[in-house]
C-alpha cells in the first residue's frame, strides 16, 4: 500500500510526523508521503520541517518516506508558481486540493493544477473531460480519496479517468490515525468507485511509479 496525500500538526493533521510514519509502517504501508496542507503563508515553513524529518529520521522506518505539499485553496493563477516553488523548496510530491464537492474551493483550481503538471490532483470532484484529456498529456496522477465527503465522487472520477485512460491513485487524505485504512478498505473504496480488480490494482503500480519518479 502507498500513500500519496496525509498530513500532520504542521497543518490540520493531529499526529506528529514520526507517529504518522509509525502507524502507517504497522498497518502495512511501504510508501508515505507527508503532504500538509499549504499556501504562500505556510509552503516553507511545512517543508524545511518535514523534510528535514524525513532526511534525517526516514531510513529508520520499514517503509519509503517523502516530503511533499497539497497547495490548498491557492488562487488558480498562482498555482503554476507556487508548484515551482514548492519543488524548489524540496518538496519530492506536489498534490494540489482539487474541486472537492464540500468545499468552496475556487473554479479553474484543477485546470491549473494540471497545467502546472503537479504529481496528484486531490479529490477533483466533477473533473471534466478537458481536464482529464490535459492529465493524461501532462501525466497528472487524479485522485480516488478514501475520505469522507471529498469520496462523494469518486465514481464520477473513475469513469471518467477510464473514459480517457487517465492514471488513478488511491490515497487516504489521512488527518488521524483513523484515516490510514487497511488494504480490504482501500480495495472496497476503489471496487466501490466503479473500478474493476485489475484497475484497482493498477492504482497501486501508478503510486508506486510516481514514488520512484519522486525519489531519484
Amino acid at each position: 500500500m502507498i500513500d500519496l496525500h496525509t498530513h500532520t500538526i504542521f497543518s490540520d493533521g493531529v499526529l506528529i510526523p514520526a507517529e504518522l510514519a509509525r502507524r502507517a509502517e504497522v498497518i502495512g504501508y511501504k510508501a508515505l508521503c507527508m503532504t500538509d496542507h499549504a499556501d504562500e503563508a505556510t509552503l516553507y515553513h511545512i517543508l524545511e520541517n518535514v523534510r528535514r524529518f524525513v532526511d534525517k529520521h526516514g531510513h529508520f522506518f520499514d517503509l519509503t518516506l517523502m516530503a511533499g505539499v497539497e497547495l490548498t485553496h491557492v488562487p488558480p493563477a498562482l498555482i503554476g508558481e507556487m508548484t515551482e516553488a514548492a519543488r524548489k523548496a524540496g518538496a519530492q510530491i506536489v498534490v494540489v486540493h482539487g474541486e472537492t464537492p464540500v468545499e468552496p474551493v475556487a473554479p479553474g483550481t484543477n485546470l491549473a493544477a494540471i497545467e502546472a503538471g503537479v504529481d496528484v490532483l486531490a479529490h477533483p470532484g466533477m473533473i471534466t473531460d478537458e481536464e482529464v484529456k490535459l492529465a493524461v498529456e501532462k501525466g497528472v496522477a487524479i485522485e480516488i480519496t478514501t475520505r469522507r465527503g471529498h469520496s462523494l465522487t469518486n465514481g464520477h472520477v473513475a469513469a471518467m479517468a477510464r473514459k480517457h485512460g487517465a492514471r488513478l491513485v488511491i490515497n487516504n487524505d489521512a488527518h488521524a490515525p483513523g484515516d490510514l485504512v487497511s488494504r480490504e478498505l482501500r480495495e472496497k473504496v476503489g471496487l466501490g468507485a466503479g473500478l474493476t480488480k485489475e484497475e484497482y490494482r493498477r492504482t497501486e503500480a501508478n503510486a508506486w511509479e510516481i514514488v520512484q519518479r519522486c525519489m531519484k
